[in-house]
């Protein structure tokens, strides 16, 4: 769920050259969506990767989300 009904923050998207953009995500059922008209075809997607990050994801028992990324580099 996201603090306050808010869209979910912190998200960032890259293709195949790893250039991570600033993405847009919503929760769909039990899952994280995070569609990007600017990066057709995702590679990775990285989560308050960022020291400043104040993410709003958190579970149904209030705790927050851990960040978190899909790539290894």
């Amino acid at each position: 769920m996201s603090k306050g009904k808010q869209p979910l923050s912190w998200f960032t998207i890259a293709g195949k050259d790893m250039k991570f953009v600033t993405a847009r995500a919503f929760i769909e059922g039990d899952k994280v969506i995070v569609p990007s008209e600017t990066v057709p075809a995702p590679v990775a997607v990285r989560f308050a990767w960022s020291n400043i990050a104040d993410p709003n994801l958190f579970n149904k028992d209030g705790l927050p989300a851990r960040p978190f990324r899909t790539d290894n580099k």
